[in-house]
């Protein structure tokens, strides 16, 4: 990991060392998800059948998961694992329930303003497969939509080599409250649920995160459908005072960056002896963890630890950073609460680790990254919400406000927009 000191290569060299370019700018991938995206629109099922042959497994024969696999799955998975989704799921669905929002009004004698609050009819979710299974992108995704009330939620999936979804993503999704489910990957996934084939139903949104083509799909389809986020490779910053555990320190670190060579890890520190040590911890574990060779060449390609002046500086850099992951590894971490403004999801305290984010405490995981924590936030209830302004007006009231109107429309050149009110003058009783 490169080490930059703040006091000697200046603030402006530090905050470059924290900004990151997005991978959805690839001529490349981008050509060859048009084509699949327009071979999907024109030919829909069978052309996600020769696709799935080709990218995920040779046996694929059919689309959609039947409903009596979900039950055989369950069966095969140890009760341990399957209480450990139950409490994530609990935790996940008591989080959003508070996120509800209601419609309003504003009533006055003559007149009502107000807003409608709806929740979107269809939602794909598309969930990371092939080599490994990802059963807490599904909890994290699919029970926001269902709290939100939602009222069909598919989900999307590559299928494994031999041609199967596996048990835990079919158990999370009854857990989750999933309405459906397709073994179809990659930006294939994306145009089905976009356009809609024989066997996929066309929905109003995707969510979830995916690789650079699926994220280019997304990014591709944006306006035919709607989507979350571009989100991915994941990434953590790590903001780490003189009393931090640099053991706690070096694990967050590579709690992120095992997943992906893309993946990048960021600690800003005010203690040079901590930064030190919580280096020396992560060569301890690079030379016992199985995921060596990503997480070095993530670290290298990715890594920095930045030693800043002084605390404020530190939380001032990571504001920078906007980073998908805030660990706040400080001994007061409420107290540096307020100053945070761009971050994902913050981890406060010794003892909220990354994992809990990722798996358990109840928010989603999906979250903003590349430095869109600026912008963007985390997939949440209103994701999947859609806002509805509406106005009444009795005769008198509009009789109030018709000068103004036709003022204000003549002044822009739109001469109907004025005579729209004009007409109406006079009905006051």
């Amino acid at each position: 990991m490169r080490v930059i000191d703040v006091r000697e290569a200046g603030y402006a060299a530090a905050a470059r060392a924290l900004r990151r370019d997005t991978l959805q700018d690839n001529p490349r991938v981008e050509a060859i998800v048009r084509e699949i995206v327009e071979d999907v629109k024109t030919r829909g099922d069978v052309a996600l059948l020769e696709l799935g042959r080709r990218f995920d497994s040779p046996d694929l024969n059919t689309i959609e998961v039947d409903r009596n696999l979900w039950d055989e799955a369950e069966k095969r998975i140890p009760d341990t694992l399957k209480e450990a989704l139950r409490r994530s799921a609990l935790n996940i669905a008591a989080f959003h329930d508070k996120q509800l929002k209601t419609s309003w009004l504003d009533a006055q004698p003559d007149k009502i303003t107000g807003q409608l609050l709806r929740a979107l009819d269809k939602v794909g979710v598309y969930v990371p497969g092939g080599t490994a299974a990802y059963p807490s992108t599904v909890l994290m995704t699919a029970i926001p939509a269902r709290v939100a009330g939602v009222r069909e939620i598919v989900v999307c999936t590559p299928a494994a080599k031999n041609g199967s979804v596996p048990d835990l993503v079919l158990f999370a999704c009854k857990l989750a409250g999933v309405h459906r489910v397709f073994a179809v990957g990659g930006a294939q996934a994306v145009a089905a649920l976009a356009f809609g084939t024989d066997t996929i139903p066309a929905v109003d949104k995707v969510v979830g995160p995916g690789n650079v083509y699926v994220n280019i799909a997304k990014k591709a389809l944006w306006g035919i459908v709607d989507i979350d986020m571009l989100a991915g490779p994941s990434e953590v910053c790590v903001v780490a005072d003189a009393g931090a555990n640099p053991k706690f320190a070096a694990m967050d670190l590579l709690t992120q960056a095992e997943h992906d060579v893309e993946c990048a890890a960021y600690l800003i520190t005010d203690s040079p002896e901590l930064a030190k040590a919580t280096l020396a911890e992560i060569e301890a574990q690079l030379k016992v963890l199985p995921r060596a060779g990503i997480l070095r060449e993530a670290l290298d390609a990715h890594g920095a630890v930045l030693i800043a002046e002084d605390l404020d500086q530190a939380i001032d850099l990571a504001n920078v950073c906007a980073p998908e992951h805030l660990a706040l590894m400080v001994r007061n971490p409420m107290g540096c609460l307020g100053s945070i403004r761009n971050a994902g999801a913050i981890l406060m305290g010794d003892y909220a680790p990354q994992t809990l984010g990722d798996y358990m405490a109840g928010p989603s995981h999906t979250l903003p990254t590349s430095g869109t924590a600026r912008f963007a936030s985390p997939l949440h209830v209103d994701t999947f919400i859609k806002k509805s302004s509406f106005i009444y007006y009795t005769a008198a009231a509009l009789e109030q406000v018709s000068g103004s109107l036709i003022a204000f429309a003549r002044a822009e050149g739109f001469d109907a927009h004025a005579e729209a009110v004009v007409v109406r003058s006079g009905e006051a009783e």
